[in-house]
């Protein structure tokens, strides 16, 4: 069983993701701000994150580059949900080191099998 950290600060998107995910039989850990986000990611070990953008405290491009260059936690698979949809902000996040980039409104199945790309057989 993986670990699963879900960052958004909307708690219709948690509950979508947790509803999503329940049959994964992974693990979800959630946070609700940037801060929280990475304070979670640098203490519990964890194999994948999911990433709003949009959030208090720190935003989900500043967590994903901070994470990505510290070689402790640059491994991590990064999925950036957002509703952020330009092809800049694309490119931006993809600089930030994201391994997808997911606009909202999003469908299930694009979720799933991000996170089966990124988790292969881990369960």
């Amino acid at each position: 069983m993986a670990k699963i950290l879900v960052a958004d600060d909307s708690a219709t998107e948690v509950t979508f993701l947790q509803e999503i995910l329940k049959d994964t039989n992974h693990e979800i850990l959630i946070a609700n701000n940037g801060l929280e986000a990475e304070k979670i990611a640098r203490t519990t070990p964890v194999d994948l994150i999911i990433l709003d953008v949009v959030m208090p405290e720190k935003n989900g491009f500043q967590v994903c580059r901070a994470l990505k260059k510290d070689p402790k936690f640059s491994h991590i698979p990064i999925i950036i949900t957002t509703s952020k949809s330009g092809e800049s902000d694309k490119f931006w996040g993809m600089k930030q080191g994201a391994d997808e980039y997911i606009t909202k409104p999003f469908e299930p199945v694009d979720i799933l099998l991000a996170v089966k790309k990124h988790l292969g057989g881990a369960k």
